[in-house]
């Protein structure tokens, strides 16, 4: 019966999407799929009322990843395998945004919204760290992907929900962590929380020495974002921040981009190359790359040099690439990003090279 649940609803969904992209295909020229895409699905009014209830994240169902349950953060492959079962440090991992519906904010227990953090959060992109680290993610009241690229007060206000979830959770998590040490990763929209948790709760506070990197992928983050710390400029620097926002050389904003509006807003971003873990322009071929790994696929593998890498102007344009083998909602999802733009893919595109790093950056901080 599960399994005929869940084909079901993959139906559904898919059924959603399509009918989605066929309605328009026949709105004005003008129109574009990410515009009416966020149109069809907009929450209306902010409602308080209508905001699911807070986690409890002293009960281990309030999360995603940890190291008490079997999960989507143990993945691993044989070329890739889990670290050993007394991590020498921990990860506080923040999931993208894995809901699209019409509510500001998703309910944590909701089964459609459970098993889209899995897939799109905790196995593709949190098993990349179970090398160096204990992995915990803490579900939380995401919020709608339009109070991030469409900004306006009702937006505001959820983002406010889904970011009190992220500061709740860090509390216990750091209570329950004691003094290791502890990487901050996030995607998308957990690193737009990640980058305000780092400002108001890890800068500056006893926290700040047990900071190994903060990993804060996919967003429109400058310098004035993460609280003073500096870019990595290094493989083995600690204490700073890993950012990159991946494109190719013919992407071109639309609707579902952070800061779509601003011209400027690449030239602002924070770009580390994690195939050199440098800051300067230099290209970084291909064969620098030790693989990109997709669990999304019917049989995940290590995919070796399977990208460059080059920061140009805030942006890290990849100019060749492989084909990620993804499925039908995967290349959708793709697609619906627009040309180039590399953003559902950034974690598992530089899989191994953020895997590594990782793990030498929390020797650096033993040393």
């Amino acid at each position: 019966m599960g399994s005929i649940g869940r084909r079901r609803r993959w139906i559904q969904r898919s059924m959603l999407l399509s009918g989605l992209l066929l309605v328009g295909c026949t709105v004005a020229a003008a129109a574009t799929a990410d515009r009416w895409l966020m149109t069809a699905l907009d929450p209306g009014p902010f409602d308080p009322a209508a905001t699911p209830p807070a986690p409890d994240y002293t009960q281990v169902t309030t999360w995603a990843a940890h190291p008490s349950t079997t999960d989507g953060a143990d993945a691993a492959l044989p070329e890739a395998p889990k670290g050993p079962a007394h991590a020498p440090a921990d990860a506080f991992y923040l999931h993208p945004t894995t809901f699209v519906a019409g509510s500001w904010n998703a309910a944590i227990d909701d089964p459609e919204v459970v098993q889209a953090t899995h897939r799109g959060g905790t196995l593709i992109q949190a098993s990349a760290f179970n090398a160096c680290c204990a992995v915990y993610g803490p579900r939380y009241r995401q919020a709608h992907g339009r109070a991030f690229v469409d900004p306006d007060p009702d937006g505001a206000q959820a983002i406010e929900i889904a970011y009190a979830d992220v500061r709740a959770a860090f509390e216990v998590f750091a209570a329950d962590t004691d003094d290791r040490p502890f990487v901050l990763v996030g995607h998308s929209q957990g690193a737009i929380l990640g980058a305000r948790l780092l400002r108001e709760q890890v800068v500056g506070t006893p926290l700040q020495p047990r900071l190994v990197a903060a990993y804060l992928l996919g967003g429109p983050l400058g310098h004035d974002d993460v609280g003073g710390l500096p870019a990595c400029a290094s493989a083995e620097q600690t204490g700073c921040v890993v950012a990159y926002n991946a494109r190719g050389p013919n992407y071109a904003p639309n609707g579902l981009e952070f800061d779509a509006d601003d011209p400027e807003t690449m030239r602002r971003r924070i770009c580390v190359n994690p195939l050199t873990w440098r800051l300067d322009g230099a290209h970084a071929p291909s064969s620098a790359h030790a693989g990109a790994v997709f669990f999304d696929t019917e049989s995940p593998a290590v995919v070796p040099a399977f990208a460059d890498a080059q920061c140009i102007e805030g942006q890290l344009v990849v100019t060749t690439m492989g084909d990620p083998q993804r499925d039908l909602l995967s290349r959708i999802l793709l697609w619906m990003m627009g040309p180039d733009n590399y953003h559902p893919i950034e974690v598992q595109l530089f899989y191994l090279p953020l895997r590594h790093n990782a793990i030498t950056r929390v020797a650096a901080m033993g040393r």
